[in-house]
């Protein structure tokens, strides 16, 4: 037998080893319930210097899994948001941790109350493959700061990088705090129904459904961060170069296989020739080739790009226009398409795109853009590029969405002090930052009393005078 296939078997767990495992931690964590703050941020530091000493190993691993990932894309959007996430936790820790006071009424007086940030107990995540390191250290960042065990399921579409994270996650954790489990589908499926404390899933929406329906089974919250289709809308003034551009940057980082990529643009009617040039000239500006080119992301694998190449066909069959802006391609690096002409009946229109392609929809008034985005199921993030700011007012007022940039794109997921997740169909829930460490804790109200009882003068038997005064002093 191969070494290689060797430890890959070997660093898989099987479905029955899930539970024994989860039992170690659970015990872990009845000895030690409450963390100290210096023990919080010890975990921390272990992280923040073991991301920081191997990021030339991640990146390697990750372009491995993906047959190649641009090394800047995974700087920028791996390892630096999840350097910057570890140590914004770090900084703000102790503040978090801290009890909060509040108010008791002057009925109930005299006594006092306060909200305690207890830890969870054991935290279960479940990783994706598009950002197999930075959506593994965002929510296990949080998980650790509030004070939790943590166990990760690594996608089985990210091998390598799953087998070195469980490597390197072993250098610097016990297992019994921080456990890294692989393996197919079939372990994931009973990784979701172990008893967790707390259940933390991103991936598709389909997928989300399975997830919460197995963490129901033992009342387990969860967090989802899912995906749909996120719309970019275009307003009839703003200068095109620069909406061009920023979405070209949206849709292009790591070949659109992003959860919050813009997934079609709302133009107006009268410029729709004019973005589809402008973004042309982004693009070709980003990348003026595609093979060969190390800043250019491949598709993760072959079963995406028979999907992403699908999406093209089926639109192209029932009438949708493919401006395709290469002529080259290479292995799976897939060469950006524009649509036009795009129709509700169409795939590309229908599911999460993950991938090089993007949909033109005109609209003449911007209440129409609204309608269109609102008659659809709540995306996880909403781009808006315009300067009037009345308009950016009603852009806030009348969508929903799990986040908003306004003329950007993507930048407001990086950003840890603003919480991030969806609405219906793109997720519940947040983290990130402050949100991560309450999503994370049980927000604990404690009242309390001393030797003085004034309650006293309410119980039974009723009918006392002072009960009458109590009565007319607070219910009125």
């Amino acid at each position: 037998m191969p070494a290689e296939i060797a430890f890959l078997q070997d660093s898989q767990r099987t479905v029955s080893e899930l539970e024994p495992l989860f039992n170690v931690q659970r015990q872990a964590f009845g000895a030690n319930p409450m963390p100290t703050a210096g023990q919080r941020q010890q975990w921390l530091k272990a992280l923040r210097t073991l991301l920081s000493d191997e990021r030339q190993a991640l990146i390697a691993a990750i372009s491995s899994d993906f047959s190649h990932r641009s090394a800047d894309e995974t700087l920028l959007a791996e390892l630096m948001p999840s350097l910057l996430g570890i140590h914004y936790a770090s900084k703000h820790l102790k503040r978090w941790m801290k009890s909060s006071r509040r108010r008791v009424g002057m009925a109930f007086q005299p006594a006092s109350a306060k909200v305690v940030y207890q830890p969870l107990g054991v935290v279960g995540i479940i990783v994706p493959w598009n950002y197999p390191l930075f959506l593994a250290v965002g929510p296990l960042v949080g998980a650790l700061s509030a004070g939790n065990r943590v166990m990760l399921k690594l996608s089985e579409s990210t091998p390598a990088t799953g087998q070195l994270l469980k490597r390197l996650l072993a250098q610097v954790f016990p297992e019994d705090l921080v456990a890294v489990v692989l393996g197919e589908a079939d372990v994931g499926m009973a990784f979701s129904k172990l008893p967790f404390d707390h259940l933390l899933f991103t991936g598709a929406t389909s997928v989300g459904k399975h997830v919460m329906r197995a963490a129901a089974e033992n009342l387990t919250p969860v967090t989802l961060e899912l995906g749909g289709k996120s719309p970019a809308i275009v307003s009839h003034d703003v200068p095109l170069k620069d909406a061009a551009e920023r979405i070209a940057f949206g849709k292009t980082l790591n070949a659109g296989q992003t959860c919050v990529a813009p997934d079609y643009v709302l133009v107006p009617e009268d410029r729709v020739d004019a973005f589809v040039e402008a973004y042309r000239q982004a693009i070709h500006d980003f990348y003026p080739t595609l093979a060969d080119n190390p800043d250019y992301t491949a598709i993760i694998n072959d079963r995406h790009l028979t999907r992403l190449n699908h999406y093209l066909s089926d639109a192209s069959s029932k009438g949708a226009k493919v401006i395709s802006l290469f002529n080259e391609s290479q292995g799976r690096r897939m060469p950006f398409s524009l649509l036009l002409n795009v129709s509700d009946d169409m795939k590309v229109m229908q599911d999460e795109i993950f991938g090089p392609i993007l949909p033109i929809v005109p609209y003449s008034r911007i209440d129409q853009a609204f309608a269109y985005i609102n008659q659809r199921p709540r995306p996880l993030a909403l781009y808006y590029f315009g300067y009037n700011k009345s308009e950016q007012q009603r852009v806030l007022e009348q969508t929903h969405s799990g986040g908003v940039c306004l003329n950007d794109t993507l930048l407001h997921v990086a950003q840890d002090d603003m919480p991030f997740g969806g609405i219906g169909a793109s997720g519940m829930g947040h983290y990130h930052g402050h949100e991560g460490f309450l999503t994370f804790s049980k927000a604990k109200g404690v009242f309390i009393k001393q030797r003085f009882n004034a309650a006293r003068v309410i119980y039974p038997p009723y009918g006392k005078a002072i009960q009458r005064l109590v009565y007319k002093l607070f219910i009125r």
